[in-house]
């Protein structure tokens, strides 16, 4: 695994951190995105303690897409190699009752941060993915999932922040699986996973869910598509911990992807204007 580069979003607390430890503890390079410079030095340095090679902090908030850009851009220069990319950073089902939360380009917070700014990085970056293959994209996603509503998609009306964590993680899957089908033969594989139930952190906790599974769980499970067998794995699938699994159906329907992926180019496109 030596020589490897890994960028983690979210690789600042919960799974995210579990993961950039581990990774930099069996030798790969780690890019540990974060919004919060305190808690990401906390990761290099526990990284480097451990006998890692230096990591990388690189600090943005997702929920600004010109921020993800920017990202994007640093990792550019900061390797001229991506073998994996991990879409890990979200924003879960926040306080019960809260109101209705936006981005910094106006949109659902839920939707901006654990779809969005996943889709960007993620299409910034195929170019340094592709030329760096083979290489692996896994996207952290949930059993959580609700069907998108295309003539409410960034939840307006009835708002709750359940469902919009349960429709950015099906948009999420849905993505993964068009993305899979768009890099065939490029070397670069998609997958999404739900890695845990409840796992005990931060996110989890905030919410008010009983704790039913450990980190060290989830880790095990995106590990596998991290740095399994490649056969394992395949692309363009969507894990329940370490087995496939089935999504909602809309993730299956050629149309319904169709139209979120007009949506998503149209939101994305609108945030560079703005």
């Amino acid at each position: 695994m030596d020589g490897r580069t890994i960028l983690i979003t979210g690789a600042t607390d919960g799974l995210g951190a579990h993961l950039a430890e581990r990774m930099g503890g069996a030798g790969w390079r780690v890019l540990v995105h974060g919004r919060d410079a305190e808690r990401a030095e906390q990761v290099r340095a526990r990284i480097e303690a451990a006998g890692g090679p230096e990591p990388v902090v690189l600090l943005a908030d997702l929920a600004d897409l010109g921020e993800v850009t920017r990202l994007a851009a640093a990792v550019e220069r900061h390797t001229d190699r991506l073998d994996v990319l991990v879409n890990n950073a979200g924003v879960g089902f926040g306080l019960p009752g809260a109101a209705r939360q936006t981005s910094a380009d106006g949109i659902e917070l839920r939707f901006a941060v654990n779809y969005l700014a996943g889709v960007r990085l993620t299409r910034l970056l195929l170019g340094l993915l592709t030329r760096s293959a083979p290489a692996r994209i896994v996207n952290v996603a949930s059993a959580g999932q609700e069907p998108l509503d295309f003539a409410d998609l960034l939840t307006t009306r009835g708002y709750d922040g359940i469902r919009a964590y349960r429709r950015s993680k099906l948009a999420q899957i849905m993505s993964t699986f068009d993305l899979a089908e768009q890099l065939a033969g490029t070397g670069v594989t998609a997958d999404a996973l739900h890695p845990a139930t409840f796992m005990d952190t931060t996110m989890v906790r905030q919410a008010g869910s009983p704790v039913s599974s450990t980190v060290t769980e989830g880790g095990d499970a995106t590990l596998r598509l991290i740095t399994g067998p490649t056969a394992a794995s395949g692309t363009g699938r969507y894990f329940s911990g370490a087995r496939e699994a089935r999504a909602l159906d809309q993730a299956y329907d050629p149309e319904a992807r169709h139209r979120l992926r007009q949506a998503t180019d149209d939101l994305l496109a609108a945030s560079t204007r703005s």
